[in-house]
C-alpha cells in the first residue's frame, strides 16, 4: 500500500516538472534589447515548405542577443524562417513579403542584420547585410 502511494507521489512531480519545464521554456522577450516584431508573414501552406519572415526591432545592437532571437523564432524542418533586425527609432517595415525582396529597399540601409533558418536547420547570421 505505502509503494503503491510512493509511485503515484513520484508521477505527480514528473508531471508537474513537465508541465513546469514546458511552461516556462525562454522566449525572444526574456532577451535583454527590447525587442519588438513589428511585421511577420507566414504563407498559408501547411502541407509543404513554410515560410515565415519577420521584422523586429531592437534597442541595441547585440549581436549575440539577435542571433539567440532568431534561434528562438519558429520553425518548420524543410522550411525558411528570416529575421530582419533595425534599431528602434528609426525606419523599419511595416509590412514584409515572401520572395527574393521581402521588403522595401528604402529599409536596406536600416537593416542591422540578417538572420536566416534555412532548409535542415542551417543557420546564416550576417551583420549589416546591405552595406
Amino acid at each position: 500500500m505505502k509503494l503503491k502511494y510512493l509511485a503515484l507521489g513520484a508521477v505527480l512531480a514528473l508531471l508537474g516538472w513537465f508541465v513546469y519545464d514546458s511552461l516556462s521554456q525562454p522566449t525572444g522577450q526574456d532577451l535583454p534589447g527590447n525587442f519588438q516584431e513589428v511585421a511577420s508573414y507566414r504563407n498559408e501552406n501547411n502541407t509543404g515548405p513554410i515560410t515565415r519572415v519577420l521584422a523586429v526591432t531592437v534597442a541595441d545592437t547585440l549581436w549575440h542577443e539577435m542571433q539567440q532571437y532568431g534561434d528562438l523564432t519558429p520553425y518548420t524542418k524543410y522550411g525558411t524562417t528570416t529575421v530582419y533586425f533595425f534599431r528602434q527609432g528609426q525606419p523599419a517595415p511595416k509590412t514584409v513579403q515572401p520572395g527574393e525582396v521581402n521588403f522595401s529597399p528604402e529599409f536596406n540601409k536600416n537593416c542591422l542584420a540578417k538572420y536566416e533558418k534555412g532548409v535542415m536547420s542551417n543557420v546564416s547570421f550576417q551583420k549589416f547585410p546591405w552595406r
